[in-house]
């Protein structure tokens, strides 16, 4: 057990940045969302009306969660806990990866190994650590909610809710750190489980039950299969029900000792899922060169999130004719949402353009895994190999932006067919197959900012590139997506690239916004470029 405890403290001390920056985030963002609504929703019958449009709206559902009365601790925890149950999700899957596929991929685990310490002990600390951080990010979202002014008893089982969901994901991260063959494929993994636990949440609530007159939301059974789904059953500030983190106390246990037997089990640097070692003797011509070397290497992964933003998209068209029913069969539905948008077909337009902004940040995450490969391959020896070679590091760098572009345009394509193809069978109504498809490629201008700016970062500083990218991620989010209810001023919400993206179908497109963010990226593709002649490689 002491070995574990200074294993714990290493890698607690190695991510004392990083664990910072996540919990700090986290719980600022919460007490944010709780002061912005006790400011800006005082009065019970405001709050009334903006439940009221969230329950007859799917795609509020959707992106939000369920609503759950009018109290500012209600309304608080329906606009803000999926959101940060997701970044807390994220940020134990990372936090696992990192210390165990990542740290035997780079050979550490086999100077740990050389001590007298047992095979499994670096994956008991860090499981050690992800309760930890967790616990202390549960409670650092209370102390947000209670400075803002929220019940004591309901901000500490919001808290614990949020919490709950990053120590699921800490023994799901365990779990496929020991399936997968590397960390990249590791963490990949993982986040997409975290995505897809997003979105079963969110496909169960927008097909839940609306009790307009309790201001309620009943989520479907699509809900109970997320532990997001599950953490929002708890209900902090109305009837609280603390069972939900009984199970997902329980799952993580679970899922945490199963990977301590799968640790068990296998040799150093195995793995479950055999990696493809096998190829032929010599490359083939689009090997040769620094582009097609960095498409062979990004092409499983962009397959994964091309899959990943079609099954949103056939989501984003498979729930149209949820929404056109819904209206049909509610008149009292029907009359609330028409007072804010006349007419059927624009109301399934609203619903698409909401889902396909959830692909534009899909898309700007894809890209900015692209570009950080290249910080993958210096600080593991990898680019000192490849530069070796007669090729300069401009095309190093231009090999990667390539497949970034690439990869961002895809995955938003791939979510636009497949929404326009459900959309087009299900005749559920809305704009025709090619505005659906155009409203997803239109989030791609704004999408490749983010990758721009993660390679600026990389020609400066490597070892920043990837804290830098996925922050800035996170900032565009909460600034586009909630800017306006955080009562941000105009410019600030404008600093995030999203909301310079054109909301189609239900807006119309928006050339200059296109135009300024392309711009934008490749000046800072072309800054990035100039800068990394300049600087020696890191091997850290």
């Amino acid at each position: 057990m002491g070995a574990v405890l200074r294993l714990a403290l290493l890698q607690a001390r190695r991510d004392r940045a990083v664990l910072a920056a996540w919990i700090l985030g986290i719980a600022g963002l919460g007490y944010a969302a709780a002061t912005a609504i006790t400011t800006q929703f005082a009065a019970d019958t405001e709050r009334a009306a903006l439940v009221a449009v969230a329950a007859a709206s799917p795609a509020f559902l959707f992106l939000r969660g369920l609503p759950d009365g009018i109290s500012f601790g209600a309304v608080t925890f329906f606009q803000g806990f999926s959101f940060t149950a997701v970044l807390a999700g994220l940020m134990g899957a990372f936090l696992v990866v990192r210390h165990t596929r990542a740290d035997e991929d780079q050979g550490r685990f086999e100077l740990v190994g050389s001590t007298g310490v047992t095979r499994s002990a670096p994956l008991h600390a860090t499981l050690l650590l992800g309760t930890c951080a967790n616990v202390v990010l549960a409670l650092a979202v209370a102390g947000g909610f209670i400075g803002a002014g929220l019940p004591v008893d309901g901000s500490f089982l919001a808290g614990a809710a949020v919490g709950a969901v990053g120590l699921f994901f800490v023994g799901t991260a365990a779990l496929v750190a020991q399936v997968m063959p590397s960390a990249r494929t590791a963490s990949g993994t993982a986040a997409a489980l975290v995505g897809a636990a997003y979105l079963l949440r969110g496909a169960g609530d927008a097909l839940g039950t609306a009790e307009l007159s309790s201001l309620q939301v009943t989520a479907a059974w699509p809900s109970l299969l997320s532990p997001i789904g599950w953490g929002q059953r708890i209900r902090p500030f109305t009837e609280a029900d603390p069972l939900p983190l009984l199970v997902l106390a329980g799952a993580a246990v679970i899922l945490g000792g199963a990977a301590v037997a799968l640790r068990r089990g296998r040799d150093l640097g195995a793995s479950y899922v055999a990696a493809n070692e096998s190829g032929p003797e010599r490359a083939r011509r689009g090997l040769v060169s620094m582009p097609g070397l960095a498409w062979r290497l990004q092409r499983g992964s962009l397959a994964s999130w091309c899959f990943t933003a079609a099954v949103m998209g056939a989501v984003a068209g498979g729930l149209g004719p949820v929404v056109r029913d819904a209206l049909a069969g509610n008149p009292a539905l029907m009359e609330l949402m028409g007072r804010l948008v006349p007419g059927e077909e624009a109301m399934v337009d609203l619903f698409t353009t909401a889902m396909l902004g959830i692909v534009g940040v899909l898309a700007a995450a894809a890209g900015i895994q692209a570009v950080l490969r290249l910080r993958a391959e210096e600080a593991e020896g990898r680019a000192e190999l490849l530069l070796a070679v007669p090729a300069s590091r401009l095309r190093w760098l231009a090999g990667a932006l390539a497949v970034a572009v690439i990869t961002t345009t895809a995955v938003a394509a791939a979510a636009g067919a497949a929404a326009a193809a459900v959309l087009t069978v299900s005749q559920a109504g809305g704009s025709g197959a090619g505005t659906v498809f155009a409203a997803a490629l239109a989030h791609v201008p704004a999408a490749l900012v983010f990758p721009a700016v993660t390679v600026l970062v990389f020609a400066l500083a490597s070892r920043w590139s990837s804290a830098v990218g996925w922050g800035f991620l996170a900032v565009g989010l909460v600034l586009g997506q909630f800017g306006e209810l955080l009562g941000l001023p105009v410019w600030m919400q404008d600093l995030s690239p999203f909301r310079h993206s054109s909301a189609m179908p239900a807006e119309a497109f928006d050339p200059a916004g296109a135009v300024l963010m392309v711009a934008i990226a490749i000046a800072l593709a072309a800054a990035a470029s100039r800068l990394i002649r300049e600087r020696d490689l890191a091997g850290y």
